[in-house]
């Protein structure tokens, strides 16, 4: 049941002018559901994208990375669930390279020219003809307002489908973004078993898309984790279709660029937030904010330690205030000359740790009545400096162990 998430309407999310998306059933997996989805992009469209850090990276991130860097317009994205096409070697690339071919046969385009994403199962062949078999009735299927059935083709272990939008004024003109993401688990910093595509209609200068795209991965998906697991498909995409009639935005220094970076990675943020939400068998959401660092990067490291802490997780699907298990985190996160006396750790509104121990005011019936709430956050003050840094995680509960161990079944 996910955390404070329902599923979003359909109504609730513009298209995006020069963006059209087609959804099928090909098969892949299993009958009967939505597994294919193709994004189609007018002329004139820029993409860029972000990636899995696993060195053991899937055929379509290989793929994904070598279409981008030759350079050629990218014209459509193909996207299937069930099958990862991950680990699977020299066939699993000539598979996705087969896709992009029979995708860019249909629509006129190089193969080169199209993008493709997979998300499921690992080590097993991808069952490209039945794919290449249902790319007519997706690309039939095509059209503007086809946003939540490709959130809903995406997901895999997801209960509920992830997409929003917003509008925003760009120098008078109004602009769209609009964005589905997946993943429930296997979700952590540097991304996960995650697909996540938002799309714009802003006009933005190509040369500003790849540092855009990082800055929005990393104020928003790669702050999460579900289960510390970093996995071999993840792909963060942004399109911008440049149809917006607004001046080209080369930098984000103006009001007009800041007004667009902010809603675009506020979308990021809300569709990163959903896959915590919606972590397996989730029944917490909790924010870990780490204060008074000597850098971003050790705040991090301390909120991370404590969100990937399967004792913390596990006390927080208990509502369990065994608060030294976040101490203990704190203590190994691997800053050496970390000074314990100088840490405040607050559960929500109440001092819990002070002055290298048990604060005098805290009392466990205070932190048993944080800790029932579906959201939580943690805030340890470390006193070394003024960086900040926030992560988003979930509880482990007992369906998290079912769900996973029965994946596959």
């Amino acid at each position: 049941m996910a955390v404070n998430l329902s599923a979003p309407q359909g109504a609730d999310l513009f298209p995006v002018a020069g963006l059209r998306i087609g959804v099928t059933e090909a098969g892949v997996r299993k009958a009967g559901r939505k597994d294919l989805s193709v994004l189609l992009l007018d002329e004139g469209a820029s993409v860029a994208g972000v990636f899995t850090q696993n060195r053991f990276c899937a055929a379509p991130v290989l793929l994904c990375r070598e279409h981008l860097a030759a350079g050629q317009p990218v014209r459509a994205m193909v996207i299937n669930t069930g099958n990862a096409n991950a680990g699977t070697g020299a066939d699993g690339l000539r598979r996705a390279r087969s896709t992009c071919a029979a995708l860019g046969r249909l629509l006129g385009v190089a193969p080169q020219q199209v993008l493709p994403f997979s998300t499921g199962v690992i080590l097993e062949p991808l069952p490209h003809e039945r794919i290449e078999a249902g790319l007519p009735a997706a690309i039939a299927d095509a059209r503007a307002d086809n946003w939540l059935r490709a959130a809903e083709a995406i997901m895999t272990t997801d209960t509920v489908p992830k997409a929003c939008s917003r509008q925003v004024r760009v120098d008078g003109v109004c602009v769209t973004i609009t964005g589905i993401s997946k993943g429930a688990g296997m979700i952590r910093p540097n991304m996960a078993t995650m697909l996540g595509f938002i799309a714009t209609d802003a006009r933005i200068a190509p040369a500003a898309m790849a540092q855009l795209a990082r800055d929005m991965a990393d104020s928003s998906f790669n702050r999460i984790t579900v289960d510390g697991d970093t996995s071999t498909n993840d792909s963060m995409m942004l399109i911008a279709t440049n149809k917006a009639d607004h001046p080209l935005i080369r930098s984000f220094d103006g009001a007009a660029g800041q007004a667009l970076k902010q809603a675009l990675m506020d979308v990021a943020r809300q569709l990163a937030q959903a896959i915590v939400r919606d972590g397996e068998g989730a029944t917490k959401f909790m924010t870990i904010a780490v204060e008074g660092g000597a850098s971003v990067a050790e705040c991090r490291q301390v909120a991370y330690a404590i969100a990937h802490s399967p004792l913390v997780k596990t006390a927080f699907f208990a509502s369990d205030p065994n608060l030294g298990r976040i101490l203990a985190a704190i203590g190994y996160a691997g800053i050496g000359d970390l000074d314990v006396d100088k840490i405040r750790l607050y559960l929500g509104d109440v001092l819990v740790a002070e002055k290298g121990g048990r604060a005098a005011s805290y009392q466990e019936q205070d932190g048993q009545r944080i800790m029932k709430a579906p959201e939580i956050t943690v805030r340890v003050q470390l006193g070394r400096g003024t960086a900040a840094a926030t992560v988003w995680t979930c509880d482990f509960s007992y369906d998290y162990v079912k769900i996973n161990a029965e994946y596959r079944s």
